[in-house]
Formats: C-alpha cells, structure tokens, sequence
C-alpha cells in the first residue's frame, strides 16, 4: 500500500512516460514511434517530434512526412556543426506530447544536461508527456552481463530508474533470424558495413541472449506495474517456492534439485532454507554432515536459488516465517525420514504448520 501511495505522489503534476525498449538496433524501435505519432495526429492530439533518428533507413524515413518536428538546435563542436535536441524549444512550445528517441544519448559538452535521460526529465517534471526509445545494452545494470555477451563495455548508459518511473515499457521484438535478415537486406546500416556487423555484433548467439535480457526487463517491469495498481486480491500469483531442508544429505539433494526443476517450470523464483536447531549447532552437528549441509547449500546456489539460514529451536515455525516473509507459495520439504521432519511429521507441530501454510493459501509439497 505504502509503495502504491508514493507511487501516486510521485507521479503528481508529472508528465505520462512511455519506453519502447529492443534488443539492439533495427528492430523498429524509432519506426514504431513514429507509427504511433501518426495514429495520435489523426485523433487530433498535439504530438511533436522533439528528436528522431532514422539512421537513413528509407522505412522510417517515409513516416517522417506529415508529422511536426521540432527544429534541431546547432552547436559547432570540434570543428563540426552538430544537430542535438532542442530543450528550452520543447519547453516552450509545451506539446501535449512529444517523442524523444535514442533516449542514452549523451549531449554536446556544455548542454544543460549531460544525458539526453536528464532532458527527458526536464520535459516530464514540466507536465509533457514523453515517449522515447533505448536498447537494452545501454541499461545501467546489466552493462555487466552486456560486456560478457559481446565482447564491449556500452559507454553511454541509462539509470533503471527510468524504466520504473515509466508509465509503459513496451517491448519491439523480433526472432534473431529476422533481425540478421533485416541486416543483410540494408534496412539496419548500409551495405558496406553489412560484414562486419555480422562478424561481430549480429551474432545469433549474442542476438538471443540481448533478446533474453530485453524479455525479462519489460517482463519485471510489467510485474511491477501489477503489484503497484492492481488490488492484491485480483492480481495473479506468482510462484515462489521455499526448500526447506535438514542435514540429511540424501533427502536435502532430492529436495533442492526438485524444487529447481519445478521453479524453472513456472518460472519463478525459489529459496533453500536450513533451519539450525540447536542440537545442530557449531561443535554438536557431525562434520560429515556439515560437510554435506555445505556442499548442499553450493548445489542451491548453483541451481538458482537464494540461500537462508536461520537458527531457530522450533523448525516449523522457522518455516512459516520464512514463508510469510518471502512471500512463498509453495513450501516444498523431503520425504518423512529418520530427520528433522521425520519428527516433525510424528507431533502436533506439522498440524500447526498444515494449519498456518493453509490459512495464507501456500502449498506444501513433501517431495519423494
């Protein structure tokens, strides 16, 4: 409720924000914009093209006819006359909206701003409403995994707050195949830079892995969206599973890939949780057996998982807690043994915890 609120608040007196995001360049980002931009001249809207890159590209250029742009404001830099975004224009002429692309660029030195992210600040906090474009390589947060998937480090970046600030994330995708084929037919760059994109950028590999991570990002920002307007009560569930584990290595093995394989499934996230009762304590547990617990808690890792220990006497409560404070769906423990649930499972403190996981809708599965 709290995060909903300030939401609210935050976006008060503020402009609407739109993002189309895609993998890499010529999916048809700029192209879609200007689509839309079209679409909102003929419902009579007062729609502006405040900065738009064609890249030369005949398809984008075409939707430019008709459309109101914004003159460029030049700069001479370095011995160049340059084109950049006209900001106090946009200011000025206060459209109702105004598309913006290439949204990580980075302004002429002496600018007001240093990012053109900053202007489209500027043009938000002044009650104009934005719709602008950015690759997924050129989030903050992901450079990262970026570096590790092509080979380079993207310079010109954009915080991820300004995909939690946007009202819409749009995702423009397309399959590899259809990407490269675009590439080959000259709609992306020109013919003589063809060959060596394919050498290096436009890679089916490096392709998939950009789109994976474009997928995801628009995908948690939708989920975002959900959890921030849509009553809890209507929103739908996603899964989050909770392995709950003891030092039995054989039963904890079982448990924690099982769990792995049905995270994966549904696509969610999951936990490994090893509750330290005290009679399994530093000093009184075997060291084979914390040897195995070790080992065990790595193998949760390796799968995915987040790994909690928590000391508690009372391992059932433990696990409602745990539940309750990561918001679980499915609790999943070991088939009763000789072992920590073995005894569980023989006292009224498994009823206590069928009751409480039952009460807050969370599944219990006791994995085989």
């Amino acid at each position: 409720m709290m995060q909903r609120f300030l939401h609210l608040a935050n976006k008060a007196g503020r402009g609407q924000f739109k993002i189309y995001i895609g993998m890499s360049a010529g999916v048809g980002k700029s192209f879609r914009m200007l689509q839309e931009a079209h679409a909102m001249l003929r419902k009579g809207v007062n729609v502006q093209i405040g900065y738009i890159e064609t890249h030369g590209r005949k398809e984008t250029e075409a939707l430019l006819e008709g459309l109101p742009l914004i003159p460029r404001r030049q700069v001479f830099y370095k011995g160049k006359m340059l084109d950049e975004m006209d900001l106090n224009a946009i200011l000025l002429l206060a459209p109702e909206w105004v598309i913006v692309d290439e949204l990580a660029h980075s302004n002429i030195p002496g600018s007001k701003n240093e990012k053109r992210w900053q202007d489209v600040m500027d043009l938000l906090n002044a009650g104009i409403n934005v719709i602008s474009a950015v690759n997924i390589q050129h989030m903050e947060s992901i450079n990262h995994q970026v570096k590790a998937i092509t080979g380079v480090e993207v310079q010109e970046r954009v915080p991820d707050s300004m995909l939690q600030i946007a009202d819409e994330v749009v995702n423009i995708d397309l399959t590899a195949d259809e990407l490269i084929t675009r590439l080959k037919e000259g709609k992306i760059y020109d013919q003589s830079k063809v060959e060596n994109a394919l050498r290096n950028f436009f890679q089916s590999d490096k392709i998939l892995q950009l789109r994976e991570l474009a997928l995801k990002e628009v995908a948690s920002q939708v989920e975002r969206k959900v959890e921030i307007e849509i009553p809890r009560s209507q929103q739908m569930r996603h899964e989050r599973f909770l392995a709950c584990i003891s030092s039995n290595d054989e039963i904890a093995r079982k448990v924690i890939r099982k769990t792995a394989r049905l995270a994966a499934y549904y696509h969610g996230e999951w936990y490994m949780l090893y509750v330290q009762t005290p009679r399994e304590s530093v000093g009184r547990i075997k060291l084979s057996d914390q040897r195995h617990l070790i080992n065990n808690l790595k193998l949760a890792t390796e799968l995915g998982a987040e790994v909690l220990r928590v000391q508690h006497a009372n391992v059932a409560q433990a696990i409602i807690d745990t539940a309750r404070q990561k918001e679980i769906t499915t609790v999943c423990i070991g088939k009763p043994h000789i072992s920590l649930f073995g005894i569980i499972l023989r006292t009224n403190v498994f009823n206590q915890l069928l009751k409480t996981l039952s009460s807050h809708e969370i599944d219990l599965v006791i994995l085989s």
